[in-house]
């Protein structure tokens, strides 16, 4: 920054400024990151909830992602991010489909979808979204639920679990 850009006591913000070396300390590295899906087909039973299986990622900058949870590194807490999304064909109308987001294996979230205006032999959809501040070896997991008859798949191509920290 040229000298004649400072301003007593200031900096004017309506000036332009080249950098031309590297700037530091601004932004966040967003790590650790991790996006994870399934493959091969899950089984839901009916009545009871299940945890998500998740046995491919995307990415896992932390490798941090192990045994189905995401599990908070050490010196690494902070407020994270989280994101998942889970399908289930073959439902009838009037139908429950839900999600329970488990952190350190307690139940924080619950997310529900009761099938009354889908036709029979649709997908229903359950997603969250959801902040979070955790700490050094705190951890998240996935669990979903269904009551419609026997035992069902969860869609594999449209289920998936990400997070990200956003910052200390």
């Amino acid at each position: 920054m040229a000298i004649d850009k400072i301003q007593s006591e200031s900096i004017n913000l309506a000036d332009t400024f080249a950098f031309t070396g590297t700037v530091t300390g601004a932004g966040e590295s967003n790590t650790p990151a991790f996006a994870v899906y399934n493959t091969s087909s899950q089984s839901i039973s009916t009545g009871s909830y299940t945890k998500l299986s998740f046995n491919s990622e995307f990415y896992d900058t932390d490798n941090a992602f192990a045994s189905n949870k995401f599990t908070v590194p050490s010196g690494q807490g902070g407020k994270y991010f989280f994101s998942f999304a889970s399908a289930i064909s073959n439902i009838a109308d009037g139908n429950e489909f839900s999600a329970l987001i488990y952190k350190n294996n307690s139940n924080i979230d619950y997310s529900k979808v009761q099938n009354y205006s889908v036709e029979n032999n649709k997908s229903v959809w359950v997603n969250n979204t959801f902040p979070m501040l955790l700490s050094a070896s705190d951890y998240i997991e996935v669990f979903v639920y269904h009551n419609y008859g026997s035992s069902r798949d969860v869609r594999i191509e449209n289920t998936f679990f990400t997070g990200f920290k956003v910052s200390s």
